[in-house]
């Protein structure tokens, strides 16, 4: 079943809404966190989906969760199902914004933040086989650490070297795209069995139910406007081949609502020899 045709219910954590609506709950940021970095994680404070805008000269980004906890370490964990070909730069963007936003005016160097920055993939970004790919910035004549407390982790739940890390981490990545009963069934770690019952919890929220269609309509809505947009510009491209448009007809394409009526247009467009032969016949 794909993901556009899964209710609210059927969602696996893979997916961005549920993704971001679960580790924005403390408990649930703190749990992810310790199994992807295999260590008991302090309390941590957490904002989904938060943006940040350095100035309004720059474009803003918005971390599908960012957590600090008492030690004053910045996490931005993102939720990456289509692989884009760009997160090495955007692991980089995302880090300078963490900085940025974290040392106040007038602050030293010294006082900026360790930061984390993790995407769980359901691809392999790097085409290795690993289930956890880690980079952090080192010499390359003395193999020495830079020291600047930052490290990027992407995760990947298509790995293969099961041998190699933690069955724990295994199982979460394979829960992050199998979120099911079934599934959890079949783990024996107690971090899972708990995800899976948060999971679940939120699951019955009817008002976060409410804001997954109410966003899902709205992408629709938006898809939907977006090929009406793309056909009107196809078919007006097409008759500009022919000579001059009107403008009464540029706006009639343009108001146009019904995409069989764009779609009978387009092939028209793409048949006659003449402007006036498609008001004709249109």
């Amino acid at each position: 079943m794909s993901i556009q045709n899964k209710t609210f219910q059927e969602l696996d954590l893979c997916n961005s809404f549920l993704f971001a609506a679960a580790l924005e709950q403390p408990e649930i940021c703190r749990l992810v966190l310790e199994i992807i970095l295999g260590c008991k994680m302090p309390e941590v404070k957490v904002h989904a989906e938060h943006s940040v805008l350095v100035s309004s000269d720059f474009r803003s980004v918005r971390f599908d969760v960012y957590a600090s906890d008492k030690l004053q370490v910045a996490y931005d964990v993102e939720a990456q199902n289509e692989n884009e070909g760009n997160l090495p730069k955007r692991s980089r963007y995302y880090q300078a914004e963490m900085d940025v936003s974290s040392l106040k005016p007038g602050e030293g160097f010294n006082e900026l933040k360790p930061g984390y920055v993790i995407f769980i993939c359901t691809f392999d970004p790097f085409g290795k086989g690993q289930y956890r790919y880690t980079f952090e910035e080192r010499c390359l004549e003395c193999d020495l650490a830079l020291g600047d407390e930052t490290r990027k982790i992407f995760l990947n739940t298509k790995g293969r070297n099961d041998a190699e890390v933690p069955a724990e981490l295994v199982h979460f990545l394979k829960y992050m795209e199998e979120s099911t009963d079934t599934y959890v069934s079949q783990v024996t770690e107690h971090s899972i069995i708990q995800l899976h019952e948060w999971v679940t919890e939120l699951k019955r929220w009817r008002e976060l139910e409410g804001r997954f269609m109410t966003g899902e309509e709205l992408m629709r809505q938006r898809e939907r406007k977006g090929r009406l947009a793309g056909r009107a510009e196809s078919i007006l491209e097409l008759l500009e081949d022919c000579g001059a448009v009107p403008e009464s007809l540029k706006e009639q394409i343009g108001e146009q609502k019904d995409i069989g009526v764009l779609t009978r247009w387009h092939k028209l467009s793409a048949k006659v020899d003449s402007v006036e032969q498609f008001m004709e016949q249109m």
